[in-house]
């Protein structure tokens, strides 16, 4: 259950400039500087959830930001996925890309569900699980829809 409010309550977080969850601790500084517990974030936040997203037992962080990358210098929405180690945050997964156009996420089931949106203007949604290093594609929900469809979908 923590995990939706957190989701829900993200934006309100950012506004109060901290959010905490299962030992996490997101905090922000400016627009596009914010720490996760001892991990300095240089980048603007979107979404922030935790979960169990590689199955050991103890919670995970999922940042989502907005950079480029060196493969896709686009500005674009990323996934950011950290441990906690001994206190601080340590990353799991710093990923460039899932599948489609990264809208947006939230952990659901054991699984990272994205609101994807593709070059034909269309959307999806898909699961994501952990493989060992990374994020590896589970299914799709629904793709080849609309925004609102797909957004009903997402939001479910």
């Amino acid at each position: 259950m923590h995990k939706t409010v957190c989701a829900i309550s993200f934006f309100f977080c950012l506004a109060a400039s901290a959010c905490q969850a299962q030992g996490f601790k997101l905090k922000k500084e400016h627009d596009s500087l914010y720490w996760l517990n001892d991990w300095r974030v240089t980048y603007p936040v979107y979404q922030f959830q935790t979960g169990d997203v590689d199955g050991d037992g103890s919670e995970d962080a999922m940042v989502g930001v907005i950079k480029s990358t060196r493969f896709y210098p686009e500005k674009a929405r990323r996934l950011f996925i950290f441990k906690q180690v001994n206190g601080k945050a340590r990353p799991m997964w710093l990923g460039s890309k899932l599948g489609g156009i990264l809208e947006d996420f939230r952990f659901i089931d054991g699984k990272i569900r994205a609101l994807e949106s593709t070059t034909d203007s269309l959307y999806a949604v898909s699961d994501y699980q952990w493989s060992g290093f990374g994020m590896k594609f589970d299914h799709f929900i629904i793709k080849g829809v609309d925004k609102q469809t797909a957004l009903k979908t997402f939001s479910q």
